[in-house]
């Protein structure tokens, strides 16, 4: 059972929100997670991919606040999904001490530099802003432990390509996970650039 081997926050939230079985793919794919391998997750809508995603994030990070730089870097398509996505997140961070932020392109980048300079754990963000944070000093990934994209497949669009290619080329070393509906030829060129030794889960 994937969620009895998760940090005991985690599980009380889990067990608040009444969550107490895993879907098929969350069992496949959370014991490959915390190994450490960087990981394609393939699986349908509604498989629990976001919830994977989510708690897999607080699990690395010991649902506690450490430092000022980010240690989990999360990237989505647009502003909708990273508010979305950050809404889910404070559900599950309300009773801990990670701070989660959420930036985007419409949100000016010198307001964004200096909320984060304030100190966070975790970053939502789009490809495109992420790298102006990056190569403006706004942003450092020194302390990086986990990099995630979900719903990957907008990774189609030649900006946010370009955009994740500038950022991974400066991470040393982090583990990444790709979260996606099914793998698509641009999400398996990766294994070439930071996805080495890559596993995959699908469901």
């Amino acid at each position: 059972m994937p969620f009895k081997k998760l940090h005991a926050n985690i599980q009380e939230k889990l067990a608040t929100l009444e969550i107490t079985t895993p879907t098929p793919f969350q069992s496949n794919s959370i014991p490959v997670i915390k190994s450490g391998a960087n990981v394609f997750c393939t699986a349908p809508k509604d498989s629990g991919k976001t919830t994977t995603l989510i708690l897999t994030t607080l699990q690395k990070l010991k649902c506690e606040a450490v430092g000022s730089a980010p240690r989990a870097v999360i990237l989505v398509e647009n502003k909708e999904k990273a508010l979305a996505l950050y809404e889910t997140f404070l559900t599950y961070t309300k009773h801990n001490s990670l701070r989660v932020y959420v930036g985007y392109e419409q949100l000016h980048i010198d307001v964004q530099k200096s909320e984060i300079f304030e100190g966070i754990d975790i970053l939502i963000s789009t490809p495109v802003t992420m790298n102006k944070l990056f190569l403006t000093n706004g942003l450092s990934v020194s302390q990086l432990k986990i990099f995630s994209i979900d719903d990957a497949e907008f990774l189609v669009q030649k900006s946010a390509y370009q955009a994740l290619m500038s950022i991974t080329s400066s991470v040393e070393k982090c583990q990444y996970v790709l979260y996606s509906d099914k793998m698509h030829p641009v999400l398996k060129r990766f294994e070439s650039y930071f996805m080495e030794y890559s596993k995959i889960v699908s469901t």
